[in-house]
Parts: C-alpha cells; sequence; structure tokens
C-alpha cells in the first residue's frame, strides 16, 4: 500500500465519496471535490492517476416527472462540462511528443441509464445493476470513458425468481425507486437524506471497478 501514496485519484462531484472509497481504503491520494470547493473553481494537480466523477442526474433523469423546477439541460450539463475540462485538462499532460498514452490511468463518468446525458455524450462504455457485482438491487447505470470493464459476480437468481421468470414477471433483485427509503443504504439512514442516499455507488461495484483498476 506504500506506493498507492504517490498515486492521486480525483472524485469529482463527490459530496459523499462511495465511489472512490476503495481507493482511499487501499491508501491511494484521493482528492474528493464536493460543493464545498465545487468543481467549477477546480484546478487539478499534476500527474493525476485516475478521476472518478458523480455530475447530478436532477436534470437528466427520466425520473424527473413531478419536479417544481422545469427541466433545464443547458444547468444540468454545466457540471458535466466542467468535470470534461478537469478529465481533458489531465490528459493534456503527455510525457512526450512520442507518447502513446497519457499520464490519466483511467477515467469514469457516472449517471442513470434511464437519462437524457447520453443525447450528449453518446453510448456508455458500460451499463450496469449492482446485482450483477453482488449486491442485492436493481438500480440501472451508465458508465463513460476510458476504463478497464470490472469482472462481473452476479448475485444468485433465487427459487422464487426462478418462478416469476416462468411467468414472464421476472424480477431478478428489488427495484431502486420501488423499495422503501429505509432499505435504501440502511447504514446511512438518519445520517444522509434520501436523495443522497439513492446517490450511493454499490459498495460491491466500487470494489470490482478498483480490482480492475487499481
Amino acid at each position: 500500500m506504500e506506493e498507492n501514496k504517490t498515486k492521486t485519484i480525483l472524485h469529482l462531484c463527490a459530496d459523499i465519496g462511495s465511489d472512490s472509497k476503495p481507493y482511499a481504503d487501499a491508501g491511494y491520494n484521493v482528492i474528493r471535490v464536493g460543493k464545498d470547493i465545487g468543481v467549477e473553481n477546480y484546478t487539478p494537480p499534476d500527474n493525476v492517476y485516475g478521476i472518478i466523477a458523480n455530475p447530478p442526474c436532477t436534470m437528466f433523469s427520466f425520473a424527473r416527472t413531478n419536479a417544481k423546477k422545469q427541466r433545464d439541460l443547458n444547468e444540468g450539463m454545466f457540471l458535466v462540462k466542467e468535470c470534461l475540462r478537469i478529465i481533458w485538462g489531465c490528459q493534456y499532460r503527455i510525457v512526450s511528443d512520442q507518447a502513446k498514452y497519457t499520464r490519466l490511468k483511467f477515467w469514469v463518468l457516472e449517471n442513470p441509464f434511464f437519462g437524457l446525458l447520453k443525447n450528449f455524450i453518446g453510448k456508455p462504455s458500460l451499463v450496469f445493476d449492482p446485482w450483477e457485482y453482488g449486491d442485492n438491487y436493481q438500480k440501472r447505470t451508465a458508465l463513460w470513458g476510458n476504463f478497464k470493464e470490472p469482472k462481473k459476480n452476479p448475485l444468485p437468481m433465487s427459487a422464487e425468481a426462478k418462478t416469476k421468470a416462468k411467468t414472464n414477471s421476472f424480477i431478478h433483485t428489488r427495484k431502486f425507486d420501488m423499495m422503501l427509503s429505509k432499505d435504501i443504504h440502511p447504514e446511512a439512514f438518519g445520517v444522509l437524506d434520501g436523495q443522497a442516499r439513492r446517490s450511493i455507488c454499490s459498495a460491491k461495484f466500487a470494489q470490482a471497478f478498483y480490482e480492475a483498476n487499481k
């Protein structure tokens, strides 16, 4: 773990930090840039090893049906563009004119799959559900970027699920948007509000991503 101290991971829009926790636990130099700093005000250091970005999905989400404020995609793209500015800035810092790779080992930008962001930045590099990595819920998530795909470890299908599959009403695990609030990351219940808990990354996916992108 000693050598990890020299590897800097930027976590952008990181007010919770669940996505980068495995890196912090492994001793990486994790810099979390949240609302207190603002990605729009941030200039990254040299030699950044990896970047994780979680721009807010509020304006992009298909679930935005009863919001008091009208959907504003220009506002929604503001922090996305600031995340990309930082990612691109780190990519510009190549080792030499002959370099075939940039200094940045990986970068990833996350948002819900059922949203409008892909209309702006194209097809995701990876789409997954937490149950595919061993967590017992569905939350269709899209990732854009340049990274190694994490190895899947699907949650076994229960006997009940197998029965439902035969009746064409198959649900492998609980759908995130149908779960009771207290059941969504209960370890943070009473500490974070419902919206914040919904944004927590699947712990088993975060670990799998780390293992693939050390």
